[in-house]
């Protein structure tokens, strides 16, 4: 079992980032929000779940130990494995999901792609004894700090691989990037950094109303 995986960065890009550990790289997948903290040949400490299939080792990375337990509690539920879990994730921080299932609330989980309303009804019922009250930490809507203007990767790419992660096809992830680049272009206008986590949660809104 891996905890947590603690060094400098190594390499990001969209969606996974690469943390040497005694000479080693080793590769995180991580959502938008995580990777947003993260800059190239700085020292960082993520919460790790390895996740083992026949054919394969997955790690798993995420900001805080908190994600990383809501991360696999939510795979205990039928029908979520580690991918759908980490798009949870993506879209929602853990209280906000905890509060969505604490609330019933089916549209924030049919927000997550991959989740229908059926889904989200079954995902309510399953879950709704195992992830717990919000733990009132400030998170409930993104809870992430605000990701970089430019750099590894910039916003636009980050976003827009965040999107085809979670099975857009790249023309709608475009589209969506596009939709929301105002509200980026806002921040930085503002001087500050666009933030990857509300965007994304923005653009999937967009692409929800399109459909």
């Amino acid at each position: 079992m891996i905890a947590f995986v603690s060094g400098p960065v190594a390499a990001l890009s969209p969606d996974t980032a690469v943390i040497e550990v005694g000479g080693v790289g080793m590769v995180l997948h991580c959502t938008p929000g995580t990777l947003a903290d993260l800059r190239v040949g700085e020292h960082t400490r993520l919460a790790a779940s390895l996740v083992v299939r026949e054919d394969s080792l997955t790690l798993y990375g995420f900001a805080d130990d908190d994600e990383r337990q809501v991360f696999e509690l939510l795979q205990t539920a039928s029908g979520v494995g580690p991918r759908l879990a980490q798009a949870m994730l993506a879209v929602h921080s853990p209280d906000a999901l905890r509060l969505a299932v604490s609330t019933g609330d089916e549209k924030a989980l049919t927000a997550v792609p991959g989740i229908g309303k059926k889904g989200a009804q079954k995902l309510l019922l399953e879950l709704k004894d195992r992830l717990g009250e919000p733990l009132g930490t400030g998170a409930v809507a993104a809870g992430r700090v605000p990701g970089p203007a430019a750099g590894e990767p910039g916003w636009r790419e980050q976003l827009h691989a965040a999107l085809v992660g979670l099975g857009y096809a790249p023309r709608e992830a475009e589209d969506a990037v596009a939709a929301v680049t105002p509200q980026a272009e806002a921040a930085l206008a503002e001087g500050g950094r666009p933030p990857v986590p509300q965007l994304l949660r923005a653009a999937l809104q967009t692409l929800n109303r399109a459909r």
